[in-house]
């Protein structure tokens, strides 16, 4: 097997509603911010969203910190960022929308943190074929002496202190927990490990709406852990009036194509970076992302 590159298929996880327990399951925080893979290859750095976009320009702080690590290394983890003591996806959001003029700017007021947990490749060679606990015990090796920015993410072997954690760590932002087998391979586009979720809501970055500005139809939102936006449901009355108040003045300029279910590729009106909405995500034939609310930049400031 040939050393992972660009453009590659991140591993998934599939959604429980209970706490999986049993012999041989690790357990890691669900740290809700902007899927990265860092490939340092080749005497270079490439930073890599879960769709496939190279997103290296707009985390400059995250690739200067990844030349640190030896050639031939590719790590999978999570982008985040802390604001007053809890991870802000809305921060993170607006580092991963910047503009190669604008990143270094939001890098120093905004820096960005890398939560690594998984390591595909070290030294050249291929790690995704090892079992998850010699790629973990790996991982920590390379990654723990770095130091911020770049670090592993906290895991455990015991259900109870998991439990502990996804009952504890909602105050600071990590909405969940992710569930891997000890023995598990690494595989691409396969939603072998299992995440649980504090809440059955989600925050998403407002990046579009489609319908008139005064009554936007639906809005255009990124989900934490994708960069790939998609198009909610038509909102409720109420909630098109808030999102027109929400949104005003907010307006790229641009525009974008993202997917409606049952509907396909439809076109958008970009708008900048700093409104989040609370989603909720139903399951008939297609996931339907549903608005509960729209939140404004400054009521994200007061969380």
């Amino acid at each position: 097997m040939t050393l992972p590159r660009p453009p590659l298929k991140v591993a998934l996880a599939e959604s429980v509603n209970v706490l999986p327990r049993g012999a041989g399951l690790a357990y890691e925080p669900k740290f809700d911010g902007h899927r990265v893979v860092i490939f340092r290859i080749d005497g270079d750095v490439l930073l890599q969203a879960r769709s496939g976009r190279i997103v290296t320009a707009a985390f400059p702080d995250l690739a200067a910190a990844a030349r640190q690590l030896p050639d031939g290394t590719v790590l999978d983890g999570e982008v985040v960022v802390w604001r007053e003591g809890r991870t802000d996806f809305a921060a993170v959001q607006k580092r991963a929308a910047a503009t190669p003029g604008r990143a270094p700017a939001l890098a120093r007021g905004l820096p960005a943190s890398y939560a690594a947990f998984d390591l595909l490749a070290e030294a050249g060679e291929d790690l995704r074929p090892l079992a998850y606990e010699k790629r973990r015990a790996r991982l920590v090796a390379l990654v723990a002496p770095l130091g911020p920015p770049l670090q592993p993410v906290p895991m455990t072997l015991d259900a109870e202190e998991a439990q502990g954690w996804y009952e504890r760590l909602p105050v600071i932002g990590v909405e969940g927990l992710v569930v891997k087998r000890l023995d598990q391979t690494y595989r691409g586009g396969v939603r072998l490990w299992r995440k649980l979720r504090h809440t059955a809501t989600h925050d998403a970055a407002v990046v579009g709406f489609t319908g008139p500005a005064n009554r936007p139809t639906a809005l255009v939102v990124v989900l934490p852990d994708d960069d790939t936006p998609v198009v909610t449901s038509p909102m409720q009355p109420g909630l098109r009036a808030q999102a027109a108040t929400m949104l005003d003045g907010r307006t790229a300029g641009g525009t974008g194509t993202a997917v409606a279910t049952g509907i396909g590729e439809v076109a958008y009106r970009a708008v900048e970076p700093g409104v989040t909405a609370e989603v909720g995500l139903g399951t008939t034939r297609h996931t339907v992302t549903t608005v509960v609310r729209v939140r404004s930049p400054d009521e994200l400031d007061r969380k």
